[in-house]
This record gives structure tokens, C-alpha cells and sequence, in this order.
């Protein structure tokens, strides 16, 4: 895992000219990462629809593909806020259903990067909504964590329980950090089958630090859980009513709409506003440093029997490098 490298991928361009005009009429991609219910509550809301619409041409994706890796890439860029200093996270979703699952990195430099198990879904009939669950099926998934320091990664699964990307995350979330997290994203396609609006929110509600209100004990009293009860479901009405994200941004929405509208309850406050791009720390060097270290007579066998140059494809972005045999 590679921790804060940036900015080396072949970068494909969008070709459809109506497409890019409606992309350029938009508000910029952002991230908005905020607090409220006095530093109990912290989010992040994404306008991703340039990110979403990178990362479809980049893997020449379809429609049914688009959705599921967009929702998978939307979700990498939001664990991103919970990062905590120079972070590179790994999250596979292995599932026995048609899709097979992905992988998507997120590091907290600001890049994602990931790609499908299989870039071509089989689908028996036309779609008659997003239901993505017959898709995915039964499997697990695994979160890879590197911090700048560590010896080797931590990593920690669990079992697929609601073949639903964002709610599976939020299961994860439970179960290894005991913190209760909700995920909500969307893609939002136009009547041609284009990413016209993408976006994707977080919230958090964070355990207290620590003894009750009033004395301080090492245990939360009866009252104190009570009321952790009430708060979580009235930021889970809040979060519950969000438009959809996907085409509340395709309509030109503001995040600052959102995120000091639907939770004005809570005094939201925004800490932070960063941008997360789609991008891959690939490059031509990095791979004929690798195919250089292989071993002699693997090395010997690819420059007597493959073509020159060494056509190679990066799997995480999409990008194609031209290799010259003399180069390895």
C-alpha cells in the first residue's frame, strides 16, 4: 500500500461534448466535513459528479457497472474524513453474486482508486430499478489499513450481511469500531445513460469520552443512554430525509444547502472543505521497476516471447503503458 503518492494515471478523457457542458455548468466536486450536536455528530458530504464520471471513463464502465463501482468509489472517498493522518485504506467486497465485488483504495492525500472483479455484469433482463442486490449476493468484506509508521497493515473483515454497499459499510463500522455510522450515496443517471449528478453523505455519532454529564462516573448512566437513544434517532430522521444526493447536485444543489438545511437542528458547522479526486499513483516507471524485479527467467521469457513494447494495463484506473523492451 502506498501512503499519500499522487497524480501519475493516463487521465481519459470524456468525449460526449453535451455531457462535458452540463459537468462544467455544475459546481465544483467538494467535500464538506462537519460537526454538530456539540461535537457529538461528525459528516462529510460529497459532490462527486466530475469524480464519478472519471472514474466511468477511465474503465469504460456501462451503466449497471457505473452504479455499483460509483457507490463503492463514493463510499472510499467519505472513509477518507475519518482518516487520521497520512492514511491509505483498502476495502475489498468478495461476493458469490454476478458482479463478483470490487476493490477500492482511499488515501488521505485525497485520491481514490479501484476497480470491478468484473467490468462486464451478465444481465438476463432489462433493469426495472437500482436494486443492486441480486448482483452482489453472499461473501465478505475486509478493510486494509495503512498508517505512515506501521511494520505491516491491520486489517480486520466481516461478514456481507445486507448485499447493499453503504448499509454493509455501516455493518462494518459496527462491528470493528463500535460506532454507529450511516452511508448514503447516489449516481444519478440521465435518460441517456449518463452520469448527470453523483454525490454522497456520511454521519457518525460519536460515543461519548467518557463518564456522565453531571458526575464524571466511568460508566454512562441510565439517563445519559436514554438520551444517546433520542439524539441517534433524530439524526437518523435527518439523514433519512436527504434528497437524492445524485441528482440534487445534477440540479446545480449546494452543499452548504444540505448540510446547514436538513440538519439545522443540530448546529452543523463546517470544519473542513477539501477536494477528493479519482486518480491512481500508477506509472509507466513504477511497473518496469516491477517487471525488472521479477525473477531472471521470468524476465528473460517476457522480452524473448511477448511484443515490443510490453502493453500493460493498471488495473486500479484503467491506464495503458507502452513499455519498451529496452527499458526492462
Amino acid at each position: 500500500m502506498q501512503i499519500g503518492i499522487i497524480g501519475y494515471m493516463i487521465k481519459a478523457q470524456i468525449n460526449d461534448k453535451e455531457l462535458v457542458e452540463h459537468i462544467e455548468s455544475l459546481p465544483k466536486d467538494e467535500m464538506a466535513v462537519f460537526v454538530m450536536a456539540d461535537g457529538r455528530v461528525r459528516g462529510a458530504l460529497f459532490h462527486g459528479t466530475r469524480f464519478v464520471n472519471q472514474m466511468r471513463a477511465q474503465h469504460n464502465l456501462g451503466i449497471l457497472e457505473t452504479m455499483i463501482l460509483g457507490q463503492a468509489s463514493l463510499c472510499g472517498a467519505l472513509l477518507i474524513p475519518t482518516m487520521k493522518g497520512k492514511e491509505h485504506m483498502g476495502w475489498r467486497y468478495e461476493v458469490d453474486g454476478p458482479a463478483a465485488g470490487f476493490s477500492v483504495e482511499a488515501d488521505s492525500s485525497g485520491y481514490v482508486r479501484g476497480y470491478l472483479f468484473n467490468e462486464h455484469i451478465p444481465v438476463e433482463k432489462p433493469l426495472e430499478n437500482w436494486n443492486l442486490a441480486p448482483f452482489l449476493g453472499n461473501g465478505t468484506m475486509t478493510m486494509t489499513t495503512a498508517r505512515e509508521g506501521d511494520k505491516v497493515p491491520s486489517s480486520s473483515s466481516v461478514e456481507i450481511l445486507y448485499k447493499n454497499i453503504t448499509k454493509d459499510l455501516a455493518w462494518y463500522f459496527l462491528q470493528s469500531e463500535q460506532i454507529q455510522t450511516a452511508f448514503n450515496t447516489s449516481v444519478y443517471m440521465d435518460t441517456k445513460g449518463r452520469v448527470a449528478g453523483a454525490g454522497g453523505m456520511f454521519l457518525q455519532v460519536l460515543p461519548e469520552t467518557g463518564g456522565t454529564k453531571k458526575n464524571g462516573s466511568s460508566s454512562a448512566s441510565g439517563a445519559d443512554m436514554k438520551e444517546d437513544a433520542h439524539l441517534i434517532e433524530k439524526v437518523e430522521n435527518a439523514f433519512s430525509a436527504a434528497p437524492s444526493l445524485g441528482k440534487w447536485f445534477s440540479e446545480k444543489g449546494e452543499i452548504d444547502d444540505i448540510v446547514y438545511g436538513l440538519f439545522r437542528e443540530f448546529n452543523p458547522a463546517v470544519a473542513v472543505r477539501r477536494s477528493v479526486i479519482y486518480d491512481c499513483p500508477c506509472s509507466e516507471e513504477s511497473f518496469a521497476k516491477y517487471i525488472r524485479s521479477l525473477p531472471k527467467a521470468e524476465l528473460d521469457d517476457i522480452k524473448k516471447n511477448d511484443p515490443d513494447p510490453l502493453e500493460i494495463c493498471c488495473r486500479n484506473c484503467g491506464s495503458i503503458y507502452h513499455i519498451p523492451m529496452a527499458n526492462l
